[in-house]
């Protein structure tokens, strides 16, 4: 039976697991910003001002999946079961406590970080150095487990008695149209589905995403600005910039899917800042944007750099690297819509400009990596390609396919 937790009773909850008590004096309760819907979360702080994030699913919510944050927990396991990776321990912030049978997760709460989003948000600034810190920290999760079998086999463990497909594809596309979605979504967001449903060629390109997706690596898989932590005094440090949090969806993957999922979010803050008229073309709206891509750009170029600077072998895995990361980024932005559709019941002309331009990003790979780091991918790669004796990848000649079926893969 599952034990609800509410602000009534988390303090006796802690209690009771032996991570407070009597003698910790007074605790606060308050709501942790941008919380998510699905979940219970609660940030708890101790008389001895030590804080607390208590998670707890909502398990009617959660589309039968009751273990959310075993992923985390599991994570948390894998640093403890292996103590080399210490320095991807120093940019998580750790699992205290998981309560499987309550579906309840509770972590330290890092109080001098703050949310990327929310800086971005605020300061209209878009420093290089913290996207330089971003990038040679992924490339830092990628690069420990990269090739690891044992580590790889850990993560394969499964919640008890549940049966885990180790090597979930996310290259995903939209669910097949039936009667169903037009009473699920609101009547603006049918143009969307229609859009998806009009261009083979976005169909295709994401197939190839998922026919081409190479799992290799731990990887976060959900990597949004809003999932990764900023230091406050991050312009007077020279090291532990940056946190990445909300590990429940992590896994063996593709590096490709992280670093896409996170230049579709730094993206969204371009888009969603669009100039939007029904006299004005796309390519007027995208010049007009309140925050141009320009502004950003700087620390999308710092970030891929930075990345592969500190991991350059992965060219040698995945010589097209970064027309794949492009078009991650382009299905990350189609993911973003979805998402608005399904939770704010929500779809707008600034959503049909950005499914115009997460479409540009996944048929035309070679012509977008130019579009949104302000270089090509040779230009990208050639310091690491001369430094580390790379090869160059071989463009090869795009055939039309003469037989296509629609088949949409859900995994591999």
């Amino acid at each position: 039976m599952l034990l609800p937790l509410s602000s009534q009773s988390v303090i006796q909850y802690l209690q009771a697991i032996g991570l407070c008590s009597l003698e910790d004096g007074n605790s606060d309760l308050s709501d942790v910003p941008g919380s998510s819907k699905k979940n219970f979360n609660l940030l708890v702080t101790l008389g001895n001002r030590r804080q607390l994030l208590v998670k707890q699913e909502h398990h009617q919510d959660n589309d039968g999946n009751l273990h959310e944050f075993f992923n985390e927990w599991l994570f948390h396991q894998l640093l403890k079961q292996f103590p080399v990776l210490g320095n991807i321990a120093a940019i998580a912030s750790l699992v205290v406590h998981y309560d499987e049978e309550n579906s309840i997760l509770v972590r330290n709460y890092l109080s001098e970080y703050q949310e990327l989003g929310n800086f971005y948000q605020h300061s209209y600034s878009f420093p290089t150095e913290i996207a330089t810190a971003i990038g040679t920290t992924i490339a830092g999760l990628h690069r420990t487990t990269f090739q690891r079998r044992e580590y790889r086999d850990f993560m394969a463990t499964a919640p008890a008695g549940q049966y885990r497909y180790n090597f979930y594809n996310p290259a995903q596309g939209i669910e097949s149209l039936t009667p169903a979605i037009f009473g699920a979504v609101p009547k603006s967001a049918w143009q969307f589905y229609t859009f998806y449903q009009r261009y083979e060629s976005l169909e295709y390109a994401i197939a190839d995403l998922a026919s081409e997706w190479k799992p290799c690596c731990l990887t976060h898989n959900d990597l949004k600005l809003h999932n990764i932590l900023l230091h406050s005094r991050w312009d007077k440090l020279d090291n532990c910039l940056v946190r990445l949090i909300d590990w429940e969806a992590c896994a063996w993957g593709d590096p490709v899917y992280d670093l896409g999922t996170l230049i579709a979010s730094y993206l969204k803050i371009w888009l969603s800042s669009l100039v939007v008229d029904s006299m004005l073309e796309l390519e007027e709206s995208l010049q007009l944007a309140m925050i141009p891509l320009a502004e950003i750009q700087p620390s999308l170029l710092a970030l891929i750099q930075a990345y592969l600077k500190a991991f350059p072998a992965i060219l040698e895995h995945r010589p097209d690297f970064v027309e794949r990361v492009i078009q991650f980024a382009g299905l990350g932005i189609i993911h973003q819509i979805q998402d608005k559709i399904k939770y704010q019941q929500q779809f707008d002309n600034t959503d049909m400009c950005a499914l115009q331009v997460a479409q540009n990003l996944l048929t035309i790979p070679e012509k977008s990596v130019n579009n949104v780091f302000g270089v090509t991918a040779s230009e990208i790669i050639a310091p690491m390609a001369k430094q580390h004796h790379l090869t160059q990848p071989q463009k090869s000649p795009k055939l039309v396919p003469l037989y296509y079926e629609k088949t949409r893969l859900r995994g591999c």
